[in-house]
């Protein structure tokens, strides 16, 4: 990704990262400037801020007007290199994140020496009310409540500048507790945001801070809508070469002190092995892109060509996805690591660059499922275990809170969730009527929606599936996600009548919700094919996991779950969104769950027509057809074959973004860059390609057979399958282990190998 004229603003930015941390970089009017982000950073009302901005100056300046200029992405390398030339003189930056320590390099090398002069950037050196729109980057979202953003700290220390916040006293988990009468349990939930100090320190071989009567020099300025106050430093001479340094440090339940004992050894660290950390970058990107691939049309490259961009524009967004492998927090659907001055998106949000919509801490479990999915064929298993963890972590309070309001076992997950495990503080329902369940949310489109963590507990077992590996660790919360339906329904319906079970035995699965779209149902489509599919596959683990007794448990509850719901449609059998229900009030097709995410059916699996007819007769599934932000039946399509949908939706989903870097899709419903936009068309991509069935490798199964393409791809008992598809004839199968080559099932088309 290669651009040969300077951005406009920080809307024109290009993605750099690694580990954990996240860079918006750009050149403006000849000054180089980048957003700081980095997972796990939140205040003291749920924001997930930026760490700030650092701006570079280079004098004399190469890329002052006229001069020849190039911003490349390295995508192979996992950098960013800026060109200037002016005259006879060259200078060269390249911005790189340690992907194994919390830093961020900028290396200045010039054919000439050169002055740097870089500039630590803040929009909050003093205390301030958040605007009434701007709260929905909080926690707070539409309420009325008075928001109070807090100011950071900044200062020298040791020739660089320092700069942290620490969250105060009271957050927004006091509130949350207080406000869902959960103060008798306080002591025992798990509380991230207490004591919460993040910042770092910003630092400069031979560069000093630029000071005024001793004193730290504060430059005022104003970029777009926020005012900010720059902390500068400059080197002592002009070099060749010049080497700027970004060390960043979080800790929990700290202070000050105790946060900068904790910086200290992390640059210490950094310090020490200063001499590999490239190489072993490098060495990490390298690996990432041996891991999976999906490259098509590139012997025929045209920047014009939509079905070009869809293969270009999957590297570049899984790329965005690889600079969070190491996140302590799940990569956020409504932006992850890279969101910008919001005025760029719509021009009526002229707030500061710590916006988002849909909140910074507040995790939608509909949307981040689709940023994990693809992480399975693509191979990408480690950076899977920060999604996996934030359930894990929560699962306590998940349970304690069961326990609390009902009396019975089980985690109840909702669907707009804390990061400390709590319903959200502004979806929980601020007007509820007098003794309203005080464990339900008070929400019309959120309330009895528990069910997506189930999604979360199947990819857990897909872990196991796709590596072999232990996931002994996540089998009590896979188990407890599957105990509260069992327990829940059983215990409302009690409190209804006489009997827990229908007629049939059958769990009574009501009030619940399809999605967020069906509502108040009797059965619910995704609730019925989330438990069966994730205690199915149970029970299909290897004998280790669970004793006899919990295998009779899982078989119990099993066959308690009722069955799939059909109807007629245009004439035509289809699945059902439920049994019965009250209302339609949202643009989900729920109906197609059983085809994804839980694979009940599909290519290869008995009675695929029902599920194609879903597609083709539902008329209310019809109408909600859609191809932006978490919308996902590109996805449906690939899985049941359909083949001239499936590309059409995919060109939708994965084409240039129409901003200047193409994978920052959106807002769509949701934000820029749109995180489940890009999650969803990986997705459908990987499932056009290759769909896995028991132990079946499906292969171009709904592959458009004029596009040529090279793949490398995981799929169950640690295979790989790579690949070349090209004029429609495949030339090239590699399968590994070579046993599980007789397991390929070819496309009808695709047999000439």
């Amino acid at each position: 990704m290669k651009w040969t004229s300077q951005s406009r603003n920080s809307g024109e930015s290009m993605p750099c990262g690694g580990g954990d941390i996240g860079l918006n970089v750009w050149v403006e009017n000849g000054d180089v400037l980048f957003y700081l982000s980095r997972s796990g950073v939140f205040d003291e009302n749920n924001i997930f801020p930026k760490l700030g901005r650092v701006r570079v100056r280079i004098s004399p300046n190469p890329f002052k007007n006229g001069s020849e200029f190039r911003q490349e992405l390295k995508l192979q390398e996992g950098y960013i290199e800026i060109a200037g030339k002016s005259g006879n003189q060259e200078v060269t930056l390249k911005v790189w994140v340690d992907v194994f320590n919390p830093v961020v390099h900028v290396d200045v090398s010039g054919n000439k020496p050169v002055n740097v002069s870089a500039w630590y950037e803040s929009w909050r050196t003093e205390d301030r009310e958040v605007q009434a729109r701007e709260k929905n980057a909080s926690s707070f979202k539409w309420l009325k409540d008075k928001v109070i953003a807090s100011k950071d700290i900044v200062h020298t220390h040791q020739n660089g500048i320092l700069f942290y916040h620490q969250n105060k006293d009271s957050t927004l988990f006091d509130l949350a507790v207080k406000q869902q009468q959960l103060e008798p349990l306080k002591p025992a939930l798990w509380n991230p945001l207490k004591g919460m100090v993040y910042g770092g320190w910003m630092q400069g071989e031979n560069m000093v801070p630029d000071l005024d009567k001793g004193k730290l020099k504060a430059v005022s300025g104003n970029y777009v809508n926020a005012p900010f106050q720059g902390f500068g430093l400059r080197s002592k001479a002009a070099a060749r070469t010049h080497q700027l340094n970004v060390f960043l440090h979080i800790d929990n339940n700290s202070h000050a002190e105790k946060w900068k004992s904790g910086l200290a050894v992390v640059v210490s660290k950094v310090k020490k092995e200063e001499q590999t950390a490239r190489k072993k970058t490098l060495d990490w990107w390298k690996a990432y892109w041996q891991q999976s691939h999906i490259a098509i049309n590139v012997s025929k490259p045209d920047a014009a060509s939509l079905i070009w961009q869809v293969g270009r524009n999957y590297q570049i967004f899984r790329y965005m996805l690889g600079c969070n492998a190491y996140g302590s927090y799940p990569t956020k659907f409504n932006g992850g690591l890279f969101t910008y001055d919001p005025v760029f998106i719509d021009s009526t949000l002229k707030f500061g660059p710590d916006y988002r919509s849909w909140g910074g801490g507040t995790f939608t479990a509909q949307n981040q499922r689709l940023v994990y999915w693809p992480m399975l064929k693509s191979g990408d298993f480690d950076m899977m275990s920060s999604q996996f963890d934030f359930y894990l972590r929560t699962l306590g309070t998940a349970e304690a809170r069961t326990k609390h309001y009902w009396g019975h076992k089980g985690a109840s997950f909702t669907e707009q969730i804390e990061n400390f495990g709590l319903p959200n503080y502004a979806e929980y329902g601020q007007k509820r009527p007098k003794d309203f369940d005080p464990g339900l949310e008070y929400n019309a489109w959120l309330e009895y929606l528990w069910d997506t963590s189930l999604e979360f507990c199947l990819m857990m077992l897909d872990i196991e599936r796709f590596t072999g590996s232990d996931i002994s660790k996540y089998l009590p919360l896979i188990e407890s996600c599957t105990v509260f339906f069992d327990e829940h329904y059983q215990y409302l319906a009690e409190k209804r009548g006489a009997k827990k079970l229908n007629q049939n035995g059958h769990l009574i699965i009501f009030p619940g919700s399809a999605a967020e779209t069906y509502k108040m149902t009797y059965n619910s489509v995704t609730t019925i094919s989330g438990l069966k599919t994730v205690l199915s596959r149970l029970l299909a683990l290897p004998e280790i996991y669970g004793t006899p007794d919990q295998r009779k448990d899982w078989e119990s509850r099993l066959s308690r779950v009722p069955p799939l719901s059909f109807r007629q449609m245009q004439g035509y059998q289809t699945i059902a969104p439920a049994q019965a229900w009250e209302r339609i009030q949202n643009t989900e097709i729920p109906q197609l769950y059983p085809v994804f995410p839980f694979g009940m059916y599909g290519v290869g699996l008995p009675d695929l027509e029902v599920a194609v007819n879903t597609w083709k007769y539902d008329t209310e599934a019809i109408k909600n057809r859609n191809y932006t932000s978490w919308h996902q039946d590109n996805i449906f399509c690939a899985r049941l074959g359909l083949t001239e949908e499936a590309a059409a939706l995919t060109i939708k989903k994965l084409q240039d973004s129409g901003r200047r870097f193409p994978a920052f899709w959106g807002p769509g419903h949701d934000w820029v860059p749109d995180h489940n936009w890009g999650g969803s068309g990986m997705i459908g991509l990987q499932e056009m390609l290759m769909q896995t069935v028991g132990d079946s490798i499906h292969l171009f199964p709904a592959w458009p057979q004029d596009w040529d393409v090279h793949f490398k791809l995981h799929a169950p008992h640690n295979t790989t399958v790579e690949g070349e598809l090209k004029n429609g004839k495949v030339h090239h199968l590699k399968v590994i282990p070579e046993a599980r080559k007789k397991d390929v099932v070819m496309a009808e088309w695709a047999k000439s190998y």
